[in-house]
């Protein structure tokens, strides 16, 4: 596993997608809602959820990925993001996700 410092480190190469996390959680859309429900269904049963907030990347923001550290309830949302572990994908390619982060 990576260090918590690491984990920080590759948060702020993926400022973007932590933007588009945080937008997609407080202005809700029923088709987001539906991705992020089925990607925490597969999430929820992974060995490497963290409930406890141990391997967050920011401390007091369990459920997180041990993996990476991400915050659970922002990266199901972020339709650019995908799984460090590939069990689910980005719904974006790099032109749409582009195009996003001219917009946030």
């Amino acid at each position: 596993m990576k260090s918590r410092f690491n984990k920080l480190i590759n948060a702020f190469g993926n400022l973007p997608a932590i933007a588009e996390g945080i937008k997609n959680k407080v202005f809700t859309k029923d088709d987001v809602e539906d991705i992020a429900s089925i990607r925490w269904s597969i999430c929820d049963k992974c060995e490497f959820v963290d409930r406890k907030g141990d391997y967050c990347a920011m401390p007091g923001t369990a459920p997180c990925c041990a993996d990476c550290g991400c915050i659970l309830a922002l990266k199901i949302r972020s339709m650019s993001s995908s799984c460090p572990k590939g069990k689910w994908a980005a719904f974006m390619d790099d032109d749409m996700n582009e195009e996003l982060n001219k917009n946030i």
